[in-house]
């Protein structure tokens, strides 16, 4: 005996098994563990994760100036961030020696997520000030983001959603594993 499926008020037009439900993106989308100001304590996230333990943290290496760390919201599996310990706005705010280490983060990144899961290709970037995309603007980071080949499905085109097949505690564990020692 087949039944007609229940009907969900409040959910928009029924469109039978054409939605996937990605709640845990609203945390995104409403802001947590946003910075509630410019400053280094005003809440910025990349100020505070250092003090916590790498698990805690999703922290993968820590440096000297800079470390590495998974994206909480991440665009695809893997996606991880090099990030200075110091809380600075624009890439022309660091120090030679800061740049030289996310340099060297950025590489040793590129061949923990090859070694670890045969990532084809990489998206490197960041986006300088609001305007130009960044999330948490005030504390700049650089984003490295693995892609394979055929990774763009009909999933993002169409959904509107990416499809990440591992928890971000066993992505840490996997990546800081590969990272490479030198």
């Amino acid at each position: 005996m087949t039944s007609e499926p229940e009907q969900q008020l409040g959910v928009g037009t029924q469109d039978a098994f054409q939605r996937l439900w990605t709640p845990h993106r609203m945390a995104y989308i409403q802001g947590e563990n946003k910075p509630s100001g410019p400053g280094a304590g005003d809440g910025c996230p990349f100020c505070s994760l250092p003090a916590e333990s790498d698990e805690d943290g999703l922290i993968l290496r820590r440096g000297e100036l800079v470390y590495a760390v998974l994206n909480l919201y991440p665009y695809t599996g893997g996606h991880l961030m090099t990030v200075p310990y110091r809380h600075v706005a624009d890439y022309t705010e660091l120090t030679v020696e800061e740049t030289a280490e996310l340099a060297v983060f950025t590489k040793q990144a590129m061949t923990a997520l090859r070694t670890a899961s045969g990532a084809h290709g990489f998206n490197i970037g960041m986006n300088q000030g609001t305007v130009a995309g960044a999330g948490i603007a005030a504390h700049l980071h650089q984003h490295v983001v693995p892609r394979w080949g055929g990774d763009t499905n009909f999933m993002p085109v169409i959904g509107h959603t990416k499809v990440l097949p591992q928890l971000l505690a066993d992505t840490r564990k996997m990546l800081a594993e590969a990272w490479p020692t030198a």
